[in-house]
């Protein structure tokens, strides 16, 4: 069988250079006669594996000097509770904006460190929008503003950065990091579960100010520990060598491809294809304001959902795989990350076309 269109949410696709140079390497890297789930995680090979994909990483997202970059473990999942642990600095409260599923795990787990502030939500319209910035209600003294830069199961995306003054601003950015240009300097920390534009599951990518780190709570784990990880260069437990390894290829890939710059506009072009054709359809339907629509993930639903089973068995025998919506909110969705080639879209656009002509 031939590769098929993966519209997974993640784990998703991977760009096929790199699944082809991972597997050129796969039992003799560079001549070691090892392959990389072979080495061990202080040998120099590996570390020369580790030391190339922060460098590449920090070219692509031009990360300031004083950020750190740690590669670690436990996916967004776990940063919501490694979060408040670190970066409260003894403080008691810290500020979140609610606009969908992953937001509300985080304001769920954080609740277990500190009092949560819910600053503004998009609850009162099913999470189709991006509350504006001014309607939050942010705290006196917060020790962080935590948003979530692109909603994967809802489908809504921050397309500009909140303001919040002094007070460091954390976002989840598992969904849409490296899919455009990011100013870091606009953030305090950063996180992101590699498994959707970055690599394969087990990788969790961290990038924090230098200032933040250092006064975590007492009850942190010691791998939990942001100061400690960064001390001992993500090497404090043994790290996920081969996501860091399938990451820094990767990197390379999106560099080849010209950076982030270009990154971006076949991401626009791509979901500009999918979003016009549900716009002027009778068939299908977007939920989502137009000024927030994600790039990555994009939800639409059948105007008559009795034909869902029929249309996503037609997709799968056209080689077009994991177009079920989440469970929490029905419907479809088609995740279009970077390594999705816009074939892959006019392939679905086409499928669209031909099913509402035979169905609607």
């Amino acid at each position: 069988m031939g590769r098929v269109f993966n519209f997974s949410a993640g784990p998703a696709v991977l760009p096929q250079q790199v699944l082809e140079k991972a597997r050129d390497e796969m039992l003799d890297w560079h001549g070691s006669g090892m392959s990389v789930m072979e080495m061990s995680h202080r040998g120099k090979e590996f570390i020369s594996i580790h030391a190339h994909a922060e460098a590449a990483l920090r070219e692509l997202l031009a990360i300031p000097h004083n950020y750190k970059v740690l590669f670690l473990q436990g996916g967004a999942i776990a940063e919501n509770a490694i979060v408040p642990m670190n970066l409260l600095r003894g403080r008691s409260v810290a500020d979140y904006v609610n606009t969908g599923e992953w937001s509300k795990k985080s304001i769920k787990e954080a609740r277990k460190y500190c009092t949560v502030n819910v600053a503004a939500s998009s609850e009162d319209r099913n999470f189709s929008y991006v509350p504006p910035r001014e309607t939050w209600r942010l705290s006196k003294d917060a020790g962080y503003v935590h948003i979530c830069s692109n909603e994967t199961i809802g489908g809504v995306e921050y397309h500009w950065v909140p303001d919040t003054g002094e007070v460091p601003l954390v976002a989840d950015m598992s969904s849409d990091i490296l899919s455009r240009p990011v100013d870091v300097s606009r953030y305090g920390l950063i996180y992101a579960g590699a498994q959707k534009n970055i690599g394969p599951a087990g990788l969790t990518i961290v990038i924090v100010r230098d200032d933040l780190i250092g006064q975590a709570l007492p009850i942190t784990p010691s791998v939990f520990d942001y100061k400690q990880q960064a001390d001992s260069d993500s090497m404090f437990n043994t790290p996920p060598t081969y996501a860091v390894y399938i990451a820094g290829l990767v990197f390379d890939w999106l560099k080849q491809q010209g950076g982030l710059s270009e990154i971006e506009k076949r991401n626009i072009a791509k979901a500009a294809l999918l979003y016009d054709y549900v716009d002027q359809s009778s068939f299908f339907v977007s939920p989502i304001a137009k000024r927030d629509r994600s790039r990555m993930n994009v939800p639409f639903k059948l105007r008559d959902e009795s034909h869902n089973e029929m249309f996503l068995k037609g997709a799968q025998q056209r080689g077009m795989l994991q177009l079920k919506g989440h469970r929490s909110v029905g419907g479809m969705r088609a995740s279009i990350y970077n390594a999705m080639p816009i074939e892959g879209v006019q392939a679905l656009v086409g499928y669209l076309r031909e099913f509402e002509k035979s169905h609607g």
